[in-house]
């Protein structure tokens, strides 16, 4: 019987952009509370880069 390796593996990249996104979300929110701040606008810029990265390493499979 044949166990699907490739699943395990299809699920992190998928997990990995769902928590970027919803970091993201959550920080855009928060800016909008607070007001422009140079360390959440920081934040946002690298949850972006990673999302990107992301997209990259897999092919734009996300």
């Amino acid at each position: 019987m044949e166990t699907p390796n490739k699943t395990s593996s299809d699920q992190k990249p998928n997990n990995a952009e769902a928590h970027i996104r919803s970091a993201h979300e959550i920080l855009k929110a928060l800016q909008k509370k607070l007001g422009e701040h140079p360390e959440i606008g920081a934040a946002i810029t690298k949850l972006e880069m990673a999302l990107n990265d992301l997209a990259i390493q897999t092919g734009g499979v996300l």
